[in-house]
């Protein structure tokens, strides 16, 4: 890149910055938002969620260390 090409991009940049932030805004203003009452639902599922697959993985843990110990316990008896 020459002195001049790098000179114009960093005079461009301020312009480039300003122009972001302006399309930004007006992206924002458009933007639906959900209301309290959804966020608190959708919340509550992904609580409830997290909690569910917590306790699926605990089981399927507790299932495959009994299952490797009985396998460890049978061949080195």
């Amino acid at each position: 890149m020459t002195g001049n090409a790098l000179t114009a991009k960093l005079r461009q940049w301020p312009a480039s910055i300003k122009n972001y932030v302006q399309e930004l805004q007006t992206e924002m203003r458009r933007v639906t938002w959900p209301t309290r009452k959804q966020v608190q639902a959708t919340t509550a599922v992904v609580i409830a969620a997290v909690f569910a697959f917590a306790a699926y993985f605990a089981v399927v843990d507790l299932i495959f260390a009994r299952l490797i110990t009985r396998i460890f316990d049978f061949f080195t008896k």
